[in-house]
């Protein structure tokens, strides 16, 4: 039977009781979407979609980190945000993450709402 190893830290926000912050399984690490919440204030940082997709991946980075994995060997990006003129500045961020080696795949959908009103979410998957 495959085993799957629950992640858990207190560097990101915590999860809701009914999924995990990440899974890890066949030396893969599966991450559940992360908003850009402040885990020290459990709010949604303010100002724009830049800040929030700054705190979206700095929150999968340490939940990637508590998996023994990091940002640099994501290999699967999904972001979903709440409307496409918002997709460059979303960008310009998510871009500044993804500096070493070949970029993740990555899908990026308009979804008409997101937890707690924010305008972006961002779930990976990485390789251990």
């Amino acid at each position: 039977m495959v085993q799957k190893e629950v992640v858990l830290t207190d560097k990101a926000p915590v999860p809701l009781p009914f999924y995990s912050q990440a899974i890890k399984c066949q030396g893969m690490v599966y991450c559940s979407g992360a908003v850009g919440m402040d885990p020290a204030t459990n709010k949604l940082v303010e100002g724009s979609i830049g800040d929030r997709t700054h705190q979206c991946l700095k929150n999968l980075s340490a939940v990637l980190e508590a998996a023994g994995s990091s940002i640099d060997n994501v290999v699967k990006v999904n972001v979903f945000i709440t409307n496409m003129e918002n997709f460059a500045a979303m960008n310009k961020v998510y871009e500044s993450y993804f500096t070493k080696g070949a970029k993740p795949v990555r899908t990026c959908v308009a979804v008409f709402q997101l937890p707690l009103g924010t305008d972006v979410e961002i779930e990976c998957v990485a390789h251990l």
